[in-house]
């Protein structure tokens, strides 16, 4: 008996081993580094014990059972390698090459097959089965996941993984014995968020990656760690490359950030590295027209544009837009680079508009806790957020919690199709957010027994039923939490929602989370990206604008980092007159479209994802370096030497580094003191104007709009949940407005900016009043920022 009470002892294999009382056998085994076979066994899925592969003898027991579903006992003999034992595992492996093809030269799982591996150890040399083997049709999953079938053991991994983890039920077993098929249920592709991770558990070659498909070989190619820069979770991704291409992504297991999985959006973004529109030599305009210049000629242009700005129209004339989705090093050296010219103002908030609490703020926009940590929560309140597309992996730790019995509640200006129960769910229109979340607030303090903080009264709306109820689940909980996303971040009372969450927080003993939109979102803040802060959190003296504000101002240069203006920033129409009306637009970017060069004065390209080495700040405040692992196409440079080459060329102090190690040791050391925090002080916040005549404009950024890698992704841009730009309206505003039942195809579409014509969906999900377009499209780009007010007239 062990002395633990928690842990039993048994015996495998001859060897004494402690086990964790209730865990079955094969957990404990593997824990201990004894390999027991399987196939339908996976430590993140439900137990189903289906494949039998991984029968042991245990003493005392009648017949060799399976370890993962035989829970160990103090004192339990097991053997996983004796005659009884080997005997029937072998015959379990000649009744699963019974009708398995066998085809593993056209096979791509093949050389990385489990059912390959295991059938050298247990398989027959020659089959003693005579009959014909079966064959089964294969469907169309959708652009994503490749499907043979024929090859399928029925391990149900695929079939448990979305059920259990992405949440849809899109495959199961249909028809029984010999007829068995795994099969969506009514012919559709998969729509799920993490569909691809199929192919990662599929243990055979029946699942597999659709546009990797015949490009190499596993034993081809080279597998190097990198961090994925499409959100904040910062994903542990492999990175997989033959010949300095990278061919494919896969999961790196870290059960701390992304445990096993990731998003389609972290493993098919690859796919946009070699688009048509990738820049692979530095280009100047000249009379309209573009030309390619050496290296040294392009900086010494650069450079010059830069700083003739500063000379002609003042320090204040130059600004920066930087992508959150680029470097912690290239974010701080830009950063350095423009304070260096004078210039505070550079941002990588692009899809902000309020940013008044700045200076309030904490030092980086952080989860509240460790992602891992949201599984232990309660209680949660998602303000503006859309886990599911914005964080799909934090939103599967959500999941995991309201699994286990979390109440989890949104406010949202729209209905989400969410695959967790929701205790409460309200979609109210944009200018009554504040309000809502207000009346949550005041209820908390009203339960409490204590005031809103001066400042927040005045905001808050009417307390209603449906804020008592969010009010009494956040009181009761122990672990609660409020999480802000994207659609209350880029608000235009944003700190008004950061400083209402802060106070329901607060009030309810919880933790206020704000969710990073893009993967170095919170590496901006600490590298000094931003116009109120250096590097490390230091205040900038005298504060620049942000990004927003200087899109307003009308600036006469621009420096931009792997930004594309009318796509990226919060306003598209600002974005594109500011670019058309500056003097100087020097662009470092991987991508150059002709919106673009009709916007830019100066091209330098930078390498891409995984052409480049750099870091990473997730949500919790991991930093997660990379290296880079491909060449870079064509005469493309990692960006942290360009800026580096600028500095140097420009004259600047302290940019003389030898490698990016030394950038990263100079940015670590100022950040040594940096502590996370999430509490954004209560402070008294304006009531949001009364909106104007006409709908209230919504819209989000749609999962595979996020930043220009992904959206020249083929793969993600045809899978069914890439989101289009289109009017959604609620049956009564449709009705109100007179389009009939047959509602006309298209719509044109009137603000204050512009006009578009786009097609029109009649959904309840959308609030009485409010039009919901999403954001960061072109088609749509005319319409200015994604609130505000629009007219519809039928076309």
């Amino acid at each position: 008996m062990s002395a633990n009470e928690e842990t039993v002892t048994i015996e495998v294999d001859g060897c004494s081993i402690e086990a964790r009382k209730g865990e079955m056998l094969i957990q404990a085994t593997d824990r201990h580094g004894i390999h027991i076979p399987r196939f339908c066994y996976h430590k993140h899925l439900s137990v189903v014990a289906n494949c039998r592969m991984c029968l042991v003898e245990v003493e005392k027991a009648p017949k060799p059972l399976p370890a993962c579903a035989t829970s160990v006992a103090d004192g339990m003999v097991v053997r996983t390698a004796s005659e009884t034992a080997i005997k029937a595992q072998r015959g379990v492996m000649e009744f699963l090459l019974i009708n398995h093809p066998l085809d593993c030269p056209i096979c791509d799982q093949g050389g990385e097959c489990e059912l390959q591996d295991l059938s050298m150890g247990y398989g027959r040399g020659i089959s003693r089965f005579t009959e014909g083997k079966r064959a089964v049709a294969d469907e169309d999953l959708g652009p994503l996941v490749a499907t043979e079938m024929t090859r399928c053991i029925h391990c149900t991994r695929c079939v448990r993984f979305l059920d259990e983890v992405a949440g849809q039920k899109e495959l199961g077993g249909m028809g029984r014995g010999e007829h068995t098929e795994i099969s969506t249920y009514v012919e559709s592709g998969l729509n799920s968020e993490l569909s691809a991770n199929v192919v990662d558990v599929c243990p055979v070659g029946a699942l597999t990656n659709k546009p990797f498909r015949f490009r190499a070989r596993p034993w081809e190619l080279l597998s190097f760690p990198a961090v994925s820069p499409h959100d904040g979770v910062g994903s542990n991704l492999a990175l997989h490359t033959l010949r300095g291409r990278i061919q494919r992504v896969v999961p790196r297991e870290n059960e701390a950030v992304n445990e096993t999985w990731i998003a389609d959006r972290d493993r098919f973004a690859i796919e946009g590295v070699e688009h048509a529109d990738r820049l692979e030599r530095p280009m100047l305009k000249r009379d309209g027209r573009w030309h390619e210049v050496p290296w040294e000629t392009a900086l010494d242009r650069a450079a010059g544009a830069l700083q003739g700005v500063v000379q002609r129209h003042g320090t204040d004339a130059l600004g920066g837009l930087l992508a959150p989705s680029a470097t912690l090093e290239e974010l701080y050296l830009a950063a350095r680079l423009l304070r260096g010219l004078g210039s505070g103002n550079v941002d990588h908030r692009l899809r902000e508009v309020d940013t008044s609490d700045q200076e309030q703020a904490p030092p980086f926009p952080y989860l509240g806790q460790s992602i891992a940590e949201l599984e232990q929560v309660d209680a949660a309140l998602l303000v503006g957020a859309y886990t599911r597309h914005e964080q799909p992996l934090i939103h599967h730790r959500l999941r995991k919690a309201a699994r286990a019995g979390a109440q989890v509640m949104a406010l949202n200006p729209r209905r989400f199709d969410w695959n967790l129960p929701l205790a409460v769910e309200r979609a109210v229109a944009p200018a009554q957010l504040v309000a809502e979340l207000g009346a949550v607030a005041a209820a908390l303090a009203e339960g409490s027994g204590r005031a809103l903080p001066e400042g927040l009264a005045e905001v808050a709306g009417p307390v209603t039923d449906s804020a008592r109820e969010v009010a009494r689940r956040l009181a009761a909980a122990e672990r609660p939490t409020v999480l802000l996303g994207s659609l209350a971040n880029s608000h235009p009372q944003g700190a008004a929602l950061r400083a209402l969450g802060g106070c329901i927080a607060e009030l309810a003993n919880g933790r206020l989370g704000v969710l990073a939109e893009a993967g170095n979102t919170a590496g901006g803040w600490v590298a000094g990206a931003v116009p109120h802060r250096e590097a490390g959190g230091a205040p900038a003296r005298p504060a620049g604008r942000s990004a927003d504000g200087m899109l307003r101002a009308g600036l006469k240069g621009y420096l931009l980092l792997n930004v594309e203006p009318t796509r990226d920033l919060w306003d598209p129409q600002a974005a594109r007159q500011a670019m058309e009306q500056a003097e100087e637009v020097v662009a470092v970017t991987a991508f150059a479209d002709e919106q673009l060069r009709a916007q830019a004065d100066v091209l330098l390209p930078m390498g891409a994802f995984g052409e480049s080495a750099g870091t990473y700040v997730n949500n919790e405040g991991r930093w997660q370096s990379c290296r880079g692992v491909a060449e870079p196409q064509g005469e493309a440079r990692p960006g942290w030497r360009i800026l580096r080459a600028l500095g140097t060329v420009l004259g600047l102090e302290r940019f003389e580094y030898n490698d990016i190690a030394d950038v990263y040791g100079e940015l670590a050391g100022l950040c040594r003191d940096l502590e996370p925090g999430s509490r954004y002080p209560a402070r008294a916040v304006t009531a949001p104007a009364s909106p104007g005549q006409g709908l209230a404009l919504a819209g989000g950024v749609p999962i595979y709009a996020g930043d220009p890698l992904v959206r020249r992704s083929l793969p993600l841009q045809q899978a069914p949940i890439a989101g289009r730009a289109e009017v959604v309206l609620a049956a009564q505003t449709a009705a109100e407005l007179g389009f009939s039942e047959a509602q006309p195809r298209c719509v044109r579409v009137r603000s204050d900016s512009g006009v578009a014509e786009l097609p029109l969906v009649v959904d309840d999900a959308v609030p009485a009043g409010v039009a919901w377009i999403p954001a960061g499209l072109d088609e749509r780009a005319a319409l200015g920022g994604p609130y505000g007010t629009v007219s519809l007239e039928a076309l």
